[in-house]
């Protein structure tokens, strides 16, 4: 896990992780941006320092190509083929947390989902 969103394009013609712009690229950006910000560690860019010491997102947000190449991605098809916006948000550095630790996730996302529903 990590703590970040992620926006389309997954994967790029040479199948390695660098920028891959879609023709949407703004709107994307301002969507991950919108939750980003009302989360503070997500947008610090470095939440997972203690697992992932090298891993930095800008705003903590992220091209998805550009952080690893996904070929065939759910983000990506629906975007592609119906016209769907959709984002990655990832909510923290353990992929499992403990359901004790599920209300500590709301407090911090609670404010980013309401300013993400805000963008329609």
């Amino acid at each position: 896990g990590s703590l970040v969103v992620n926006y389309p394009f997954d994967d790029d013609e040479q199948g390695i992780a660098i920028y891959s712009k879609s023709p949407d690229d703004a709107v994307f950006q301002k969507l991950a941006l919108a939750y980003s910000k009302e989360n503070a560690k997500m947008y610090q860019g470095s939440p997972c320092k203690d697992m992932y010491p090298t891993e930095y997102f800008p705003h903590g947000i992220t091209n998805g190509a550009q952080w690893y190449n996904v070929p065939g991605g759910m983000q990506d098809w629906n975007y592609l083929h119906t016209n769907c916006f959709e984002v990655t948000i990832e909510l923290g550095c353990v992929k499992y947390p403990k359901a004790e630790e599920l209300p500590k996730y709301w407090a911090q996302n609670r404010h980013s989902l309401l300013q993400f529903i805000k963008q329609v």
